[in-house]
């Protein structure tokens, strides 16, 4: 692997790991970050996907206690109850995925269109936050399978390029009626049956590339170790921000973050891959 690739993957795994629980869209940064380090062809396009897994450990890490306990104690109603909203969750986001995976990918995924959904999903956030929050869900622990299809439901979103999975499921989670915290962990866990079906369906589809022997194996093991460090930092961060914050900042970064894109295309001051 030379420095320019070494570099690069660096790059990426940080950019993974410190967006992809941030409500600003993993995808949508890996996108126009491997467009601008020109990493954006079969191999890059694999290589953003698998190093989810990173950045999916750091939080089975975070709450490695919880997880644990929750598989010490299946077969109890509160552990069943919580593995079974996991999966209803889960189902939604899967199985649009696999029926429209090829049209996302011919025509979303591209900086232009993810720049447009990132201040969408802005305006969203700033619509959700002025509204009255009634909290009727403490904790993780109180959700109904109901609950969880609806965050489930609200995932699907985030198969838009630059909508954001956390930003879908945390967003409609607060609509829905949790807490901050509950919608934050939820999203957390959520993430951990998602992300890994992702990375191991993107793993099997590109086995070629990923274990070929011309060093991409060590190049996603470079993104990979990169993304679980930067992910553990801002789990730990993001649940500190959300206990004093709401999710404002975040969509005026996304806002701005978008027009810079737009108008940088439209200037022809970056040159963009069309979509």
């Amino acid at each position: 692997m030379d420095l320019l690739l070494f570099v690069k993957a660096l790059i990426l795994g940080l950019v993974e790991g410190l967006t992809e629980f941030l409500p600003i869209s993993s995808t949508g940064h890996l996108i126009l970050a491997g467009d601008l380090l020109n990493f954006n062809d079969d191999r890059g396009k694999a290589f953003e996907i698998i190093i989810q897994a990173g950045a999916i450990l750091a939080v089975c890490w975070e709450y490695r206690v919880r997880l644990l306990d929750v598989v010490r104690r299946l077969g109890q109603p509160d552990a069943n109850r919580f593995v079974f909203n996991l999966f209803v969750a889960f189902l939604p986001a899967a199985i649009l995925g696999l029926l429209f995976e090829h049209r996302i990918q011919q025509y979303l995924f591209s900086p232009i269109p993810v720049a447009t959904a990132f201040i969408v999903g802005a305006l969203v956030i700033l619509w959700a936050e002025k509204r009255d929050h009634v909290v009727r869900i403490d904790s993780v622990d109180d959700m109904r399978w109901t609950d969880a299809l609806k965050v489930g439901i609200a995932q699907t979103f985030a198969l838009i390029p630059g909508t954001s999975r956390s930003g879908s499921t945390i967003i409609g989670a607060l609509l829905f009626g949790l807490s901050r915290k509950a919608a934050t962990e939820f999203s957390f866990f959520l993430a951990i049956p998602t992300l890994f079906a992702a990375t191991g369906y993107e793993t099997w589809k590109h086995r070629d590339i990923v274990f070929h022997s011309d060093g991409n194996l060590m190049l996603f093991g470079v993104g990979f170790v990169v993304s679980f460090l930067s992910a553990l930092m801002a789990v730990r961060a993001l649940l500190r921000y959300i206990s004093r914050h709401d999710f404002t900042v975040f969509a005026w970064y996304r806002i701005a973050f978008g027009i810079v894109v737009l108008v940088t295309a439209w200037g022809h001051w970056v040159d963009w891959t069309p979509n």
